[in-house]
């Protein structure tokens, strides 16, 4: 009884696939398929994104405060133009 189903099925659809144009060309399953992994790489970095993106401080350190290392900012600004710093004793 179900093979019977499923073969009145197929004989409705084959003219409709007649009806197609043989020669334009579709994506199909590989399509698909490409298109899903795609989608869910995208997703997957996304969420990656969002994580890391959370644990970013965006409050930036006043003049006032030395840096997370210790250095002032005349130490750093010396560094960063590339004058030697002084030695001591």
């Amino acid at each position: 009884m179900h093979d019977m189903s499923a073969s009145l099925a197929l004989t409705h659809l084959v003219p409709l696939a007649k009806e197609l144009d043989e020669d334009k060309v579709t994506p199909g399953v590989l399509g698909f398929i490409v298109f899903a992994v795609m989608a869910l790489a995208v997703w997957g970095l996304m969420k990656s994104m969002s994580k890391h993106m959370g644990k970013v401080d965006f409050e930036e350190a006043s003049d006032d405060q030395p840096g997370a290392s210790g250095k002032t900012t005349a130490e750093a600004a010396g560094k960063a133009s590339g004058t030697p710093k002084p030695q001591q004793g």
